[in-house]
């Protein structure tokens, strides 16, 4: 009886946890982010990712025909520059572009070029800047480009160094937020099935950090080298793999620091309850507080 109430649970979580994946997968996407420093205030300048492919997502190379470009709200002479430079690689113009004049930022979030090369221009001067080739090299990719030595208002093009400038500090506290905000959780759910004394939260806190640390670390990772894609995916079976894990654990364990009955039942369906609630809630708040959780 109690191995046809855990195969049910289980199926429950995963029938659940699928449709959920699909929303997450609505969320963000890999995303290019280039910081330009050293620009004299108020200089008019734009720029693009050159790609190694002719398409990325919804955004493409200009396929010849006229009528087919992209002038994006009239701006032909922008997407004409682009258009025009005479790239030395045969990297694609896929006819996106940003106005970097006072945000000095040229922010790629909706399928970047995997493969690129970051070219600037210069209206006043007619002037281009490009770089080496770069790869994406993190889920939210960023770099940090200098521009201090580059004379923009002289007449020649240049080559431009980017680095790297992931902000391993911002997802440090993001990581933190999320673990606390998912302990928190479940022990409010453990409070609702009646495991109220000290020792038995004390016990459940103990679980859940040493799950949600494992469990988050994992997905930072993945996250962080392999995408979304794969980190929908992972998070749905993790997610699955955790409430397993934290099932056994409480029905083995946990009847020895309450004086409440803890039967496999109940500490499956505590087990089942929380990790729902968490989460549901981890969804809600990525949409909330996106860059934590």
């Amino acid at each position: 009886m109690k191995r046809k109430i855990l195969s049910a649970l289980l199926c429950m979580a995963v029938f659940f946890s699928f449709p959920m994946a699909a929303h997450a997968d609505m969320g963000p996407k890999p995303s290019v982010n280039v910081t330009f420093e050293g620009v004299k205030t108020g200089t008019e300048y734009y720029g693009t990712l050159l790609s190694e492919r002719d398409s990325t997502g919804p955004s493409s190379a200009w396929d010849g025909i006229e009528g087919h470009q992209d002038y994006h709200d009239g701006e032909e002479e922008i997407w004409q520059a682009f258009a025009d430079y005479p790239d030395t690689d045969s990297y694609y113009f896929l006819q996106e572009w940003w106005n970097c004049t006072g945000t000095d930022q040229l922010n790629w979030t909706y399928y970047p070029p995997s493969k690129f090369k970051i070219l600037l221009w210069f209206p006043e001067t007619d002037t281009y800047f490009v770089s080496d080739i770069y790869e994406r090299y993190a889920f939210d990719s960023y770099y940090t480009v200098n521009l201090s030595d580059m004379a923009a208002s002289e007449p020649a093009d240049g080559i431009i160094v980017a680095e790297k400038s992931y902000d391993f500090t911002w997802e440090i506290i993001s990581l933190i937020a999320r673990i606390v905000a998912t302990i928190l959780l479940e022990i409010a759910v453990a409070f609702i099935f009646g495991y109220r004394s000290k020792k038995a939260i004390r016990f459940i806190a103990v679980v859940n950090i040493i799950t949600q640390v494992l469990l988050n670390l994992t997905l930072n990772f993945i996250n962080y080298s392999m995408g979304s894609m794969t980190y929908v995916f992972f998070f749905v079976m993790l997610e699955i793999a955790v409430f397993v894990l934290e099932a056994v654990i409480y029905a083995l364990l946990l009847r020895k620091f309450t004086d409440r009955k803890a039967d496999c039942m109940i500490t499956t369906a505590y087990a089942f309850a929380a990790n729902a609630v968490s989460f549901a809630a981890g969804m809600w708040l990525s949409f909330v507080i996106p860059g934590i959780f």
